[in-house]
Parts: structure tokens; sequence; C-alpha cells
């Protein structure tokens, strides 16, 4: 365990390997989580690939959870995290808010963008009513209330028939975040929209979706990634929206691909 003040506020994070590594990954968290739902695919991952995992702002044992925020400090929380360890390029992975924060780390600061891998994510994430009702539920009841609305939508019929152990952990994961926290993600998920932002990539794109994502699915991740020159597209079966959870050997191998690709 590690902590830094970054922005005003205390963030975790776990450097495993060296900030100077060829194959850096910098990974980014979803909503309602925290950085060890990446621990399964760095698992999986070869011996030559380091990784920065980090609690994004008001979740896991990340600070700020009580003060307002939006995508755009979530994306600069990342950006002074990577430069108070001496990262000067790395390969950006973000699931979900943590693809909208990697889509934003690009568009101020694509100095420091090797490549991006974009998981279950797309430039914009849902709409202004859909979010606004989640908020509000979270005001009423509490994370508590929309836990098992959730678990559907992060994970397929056959996770929660067959991993029910797992089912129950990440449930807990997801309602013993701040709902403070949680519920101002959300608005910076609402508000966020990098569309302008993706004829501008220029560097190589993997977009990575569950075919049973019931958060972003395939049809939405592909419009995405159709935008984006060059970007390449997977589909991973039998997946839904935490594939980092539920198919990690499958993402760690179009990752590790990704990688050796010039």
């Amino acid at each position: 365990m590690a902590f830094a003040k970054i922005n005003g506020i205390t963030v975790h994070y776990e450097l495993l390997g060296e900030a100077n590594a060829k194959n850096l990954v910098v990974f980014s968290n979803s909503l309602g989580t925290d950085f060890r739902i990446w621990l399964p695919v760095f698992d999986e991952l070869g011996d030559d690939v380091s990784v920065l995992l980090y609690d994004s702002r008001g979740h896991g044992l990340t600070g700020g959870a009580d003060t307002a925020f939006g995508i755009d400090d979530l994306v600069d929380d990342q950006i002074a995290l990577v430069e108070h360890l001496g990262i000067k390029r790395a390969v950006f992975c973000g699931l979900s808010v943590g693809g909208l924060v990697a889509q934003g780390v690009w568009k101020k600061r694509p100095d420091l963008v090797k490549k991006l891998a974009l998981c279950d994510t797309a430039a914009k994430i849902g709409t202004a009513d859909t979010w606004n009702a989640r908020i509000d539920a979270i005001a009423k009841g509490g994370l508590e209330s929309i836990a098992d609305n959730v678990m559907q939508r992060w994970f397929t019929p056959d996770f929660h028939a067959e991993r029910a152990d797992e089912l129950a952990g990440y449930r807990t994961m997801m309602t013993r975040q701040s709902a403070a926290g949680y519920a101002t993600t959300c608005a910076a998920i609402r508000d966020a929209d990098f569309s302008d932002v993706l004829e501008t990539i220029s560097v190589p794109v993997l977009c990575v979706v569950g075919d049973q994502d019931g958060s972003t699915p395939p049809d939405v991740v592909k419009a995405t990634a159709d935008r984006i020159p060059g970007a390449h597209l997977e589909i991973i079966d039998g997946c839904g929206h935490i594939p980092c959870v539920e198919q990690p050997e499958d993402l760690a191998g179009l990752l590790q691909r990704f990688l050796k690709k010039a």
C-alpha cells in the first residue's frame, strides 16, 4: 500500500514494477470499484509488464469523496499521480469512467500517452436522465438500494449462477464505497463528453467490451471505436461490464498482444 498527496487529497496507489519500464500500464477503475479489480489481470500479464494501480477520487482508500469534483478533476488526479511517480510515458487503460479519464489524459497531455486501452466505455456514457435517476436513488436509499441492479449490469447470468461467492464480494465492494463519492462520480460521468476528442487520437487504441455488457453495450463501444483512427475493437464472449473480473485471462491476453504491437 502506498499513498501520496495529490491535488489536495490523499491518493491510494500501488506501483508494481518500475516507473521507467518499457511496458508500463496505468489502470483506472470503474464506478463503484477500487483498484483491486485489476489484480486478476495483473496476475495474467507477463513479467515484463509493470502496472500502476490507484483508487480514483471518492473511491477505495482515496480521499475527496465529500468535495465537489468533475471529470477534469479525475483526469488531473491521474496526470498528477503519474508525474509524482516520474512516469514519462505509458499505456493508459481505463474501464468505464476510467476510460473517460484515459480519453481526458489524451486531450490534456498526449505526450504522456503511448497507447490507449478503452474497456467497456465510450466518449459519452448514458444520458442525463439515467444518471440523475441514479443519483436520486442513492440520495433516498443509499448504495444498497441500487446494488442488485448494478450487479445485473456488471456481470452475466452465468457469473451470477456459477460464481456466487465472488458476486457477493464485489457487491460488498460496491456498497462499501462512499455514497457521496459514488454520486459525485455519477454526475461527473453525466457531464463528460469526449466526442470531439476521438478523431484527434493518433496513438494505437484498443477498445474492448463484453458481449453482455449492460452498461456500455457492444454497439455503444463500437460507435466510439469507429470514430478513432485505426482503433481495434475486441468483443469478449461470456462477459459483462467488468472483464477484468469476469474474464481476466481473455482481457490480459488482449492487452499483452496490444503491448507487443508496434
